[in-house]
């Protein structure tokens, strides 16, 4: 399925949360399924007393990757053909992250349809934690 080009206009967005209440668990289990066990998300002693951070926090590409099924949602799975972003602050236990992705242009190229989207994602504070851009295929 996926989004109509017919009904799509620049300026229109779309979010959601991707989640309420980070959890050091939910951390914890992205650093298994990713295999990074930096020890700025999992060892508290470590980053309080060396790294100098309040506490753990969240490894960047989990962030990403929430993003990223914000996106998904709301284009439909297998029609981003490009997706990047900067991490531009920590995201810690007990943030609640809400994604959003405005269309920044619809264009033709190659016989298809794209939209070029910016995305943003923020915290409980409207403090941006993740910024970026996308582009989607579209009918």
């Amino acid at each position: 399925m996926g989004l109509n080009a017919d009904e799509l206009n620049v300026g229109d967005s779309y979010s959601e949360v991707i989640v309420e209440d980070l959890t050091r668990t939910q951390i914890v289990q992205y650093a298994g399924a990713s295999g990074d066990y930096n020890p700025v998300h999992s060892d508290e002693k470590f980053v309080t007393e060396v790294a100098g951070y309040p506490t753990v926090f969240a490894h960047g590409m989990l962030t990403m990757g929430m993003t990223g099924r914000m996106l998904t949602n709301y284009v439909g799975d297998g029609r981003l053909t490009y997706y990047g972003v900067r991490f531009v602050n920590q995201v810690w236990p007990g943030d609640t992250l809400t994604a959003r992705a405005e269309i920044a242009e619809i264009r033709e190229e190659n016989g298809q349809t794209l939209v070029d989207l910016a995305i943003s994602t923020t915290n409980q504070d409207e403090k941006f934690v993740l910024t970026g851009n996308a582009t989607a295929r579209v009918e």
